[in-house]
């Protein structure tokens, strides 16, 4: 996506969408919210481990600490429909962004980009409270990135 152009659909996506695409989805909606800009945000993960599952707990308790309620929010499994109802998917690490290449129709891969445009962005699930934390850190600095460029391009 040619990053001029102000999305009306990001979709947000990880492994399993339980820890770090919610965590993305939640911050890149309250970052809009507060721009008033209107634009839909969703999260999928590229396996179906935890489709129908809310987000990790640990997830959800350190989003809660900063004011971001996850505990609504619930896994799915990214389709071949995202691909064309999307405008955006900011994918969280290079493994997730070579399955969606693979998946993805190749005049389409445009839309595809990591979600920290240069790094990944770590995994938290198997380590410890840290990582949740490193990843809201991430997590708000870059959303906030992005919905400065959009208000800017308004």
């Amino acid at each position: 996506m040619n990053r001029s152009t102000t999305p009306t659909r990001v979709l947000v996506v990880c492994t399993g969408n339980i820890c770090r695409s919610p965590t993305a989805e939640a911050v890149l909606r309250a970052e809009l919210t507060k721009a008033r800009l209107s634009i839909e945000v969703q999260s999928a993960g590229t396996e179906n481990y935890h489709v129908g599952s809310a987000p990790d707990s640990r997830s959800i308790r350190h989003a809660k600490l900063r004011g971001y309620d996850l505990s609504n929010l619930r896994a799915s499994q990214i389709s071949d429909a995202d691909f064309h109802a999307f405008d955006l998917i900011l994918v969280a690490d290079n493994l997730n962004l070579s399955v969606l290449r693979r998946r993805c129709p190749a005049e389409l891969h445009y839309k595809l980009a990591l979600f920290l445009e240069d790094q990944q962005l770590p995994d938290p699930y198997y380590g410890q409270a840290a990582g949740f934390e490193t990843v809201l850190d991430l997590v708000e600095e870059r959303a906030a990135t992005l919905v400065s460029v959009w208000s800017a391009d308004i």
